[in-house]
């Protein structure tokens, strides 16, 4: 069986206003994750909570700390902890 886990991380640096909310939306459903993107009101970061298996959001990882072509990532900071299962799928938050 999977190990299960949720992955809470924060992409700081060029992440606003280069479609990457849409990259992370698409890799995690790839990935068949659930939980959420959205960008933080300071203008340069990102905030990502997802859950599933412990290898696919390792994954996702390394896609948030690349982002999208147009993006400039600096860095990403991340917290790990026991999944929950309060997400149905993954979404954009707003």
């Amino acid at each position: 069986m999977p190990e299960l886990a949720c992955l809470y991380a924060v992409a700081h640096g060029r992440v606003q206003g280069v479609n990457f909310r849409d990259f992370a939306l698409r890799w995690a459903r790839t990935l068949g994750l659930t939980g959420y993107v959205r960008n933080l009101p300071d203008s340069c970061s990102v905030e990502v909570r997802a859950e599933g298996e412990r290898g696919h959001l390792e994954q996702l990882l390394e896609h948030i700390k690349v982002g999208p072509g147009r993006a400039r990532v600096d860095r990403v900071d991340v917290k790990w902890s026991d999944y929950t299962g309060n997400f149905k799928a993954f979404e954009v938050r707003f």
